[in-house]
């Protein structure tokens, strides 16, 4: 046995070495979430918390839930909610996939790969709200698309759905969160073996072809990655829908956000509880789809 296998065999075991990077887990992870399940049973009050137990909270929430005819508050919120998520995840994967199906199948310097990568995140060297807020004088009534159209003839007055509406929070998620796509995804690109691709040319496959039946199918767990990324960053994101939206549109976090700003925390844990269960179903659901595990 050579001396590098023993003195591996002669470390601390396994559990002693994993131990304070779980100490760390279960204090900055586990903890908080076990409080705020916790508290979203506390009895609500006005103006201080109070332990105890109860679940009015959720009833609540699902209160005018069982009326099939007039869906409810709650479930027109995370309809929204969900909504704004979906339309983020297809654009974004579009955009994304395209990107980084450029980026590594048709540069081929690994120097000029890099240099456009850095440029595609140049966008995050800025703050979120610096970046909403940038789309504010683009959008506008007053705004330069308007006068574009405008000065070109297409519009007699200003659009008004370009800001503050469900297109501008759409699209501000896209911005803001595009690169949480691509990046997996190019990851997954530059792992596939070229020789695959070249096998498939030698098939007489077309360029379609080599894209469907090969790229796509060892990028999905790219894809997936990058779903689970976006999907559950928006499902909980309340700064852009408020900013975006004109403080006029709903979703799970902004009424996350309102609760809390009205010191009704035990009825926005709740929420929170409530939103947290439904993202890790969606995590689940996409989940099934790739074995992570076995992919990575």
């Amino acid at each position: 046995m050579s001396a590098k296998a023993t003195s591996l065999k002669s470390g601390p075991p396994a559990w002693l070495q994993a131990l304070p990077f779980g100490a760390v887990f279960a204090f900055f992870f586990i903890a908080p979430l076990l409080l705020i399940g916790a508290v979203s049973f506390w009895p609500t009050s006005d103006y201080e918390l109070i332990p105890g137990f109860t679940g009015q909270n959720y009833v609540s929430i699902f209160e005018g839930c069982s009326n099939l005819a007039e869906p409810c508050v709650t479930l027109k919120t995370y309809w929204s909610t969900l909504r704004f998520s979906l339309l983020t995840w297809a654009a974004a994967l579009l955009i994304g996939f395209t990107i980084a199906y450029f980026l590594a199948f048709h540069v081929r310097s690994p120097g000029m790969q890099t240099l456009l990568f850095v440029i595609c995140t140049i966008p995050f060297w800025t703050s979120n709200v610096i970046r909403m807020i940038s789309w504010v004088p683009l959008l506008g009534r007053n705004g330069l698309v308007n006068q574009g159209l405008m000065g070109l003839g297409l519009v007699d007055k200003p659009v008004d759905w370009l800001l503050f509406s469900e297109f501008s929070v759409v699209l501000a998620f896209v911005h803001l969160y595009t690169m949480f796509m691509l990046v997996p995804i190019f990851n997954s690109m530059m792992r596939i073996d070229r020789s695959l691709l070249e096998a498939a040319d030698d098939c007489g496959a077309s360029g379609w072809q080599t894209l469907w039946n090969v790229i796509v199918p060892l990028s999905r767990t790219g894809i997936l990655i990058g779903s689970i990324f976006v999907i559950t960053i928006v499902m909980g994101d309340f700064v852009t829908v408020g900013v975006m939206g004109g403080q006029q549109i709903a979703s799970v976090g902004k009424v996350i956000q309102v609760q809390t700003s009205y010191l009704q925390f035990p009825l926005a844990a709740a929420n929170a509880v409530v939103l947290l269960a439904v993202v890790l179903m969606i995590i689940v659901a996409l989940t099934r789809l790739v074995n992570l595990r076995k992919e990575l």
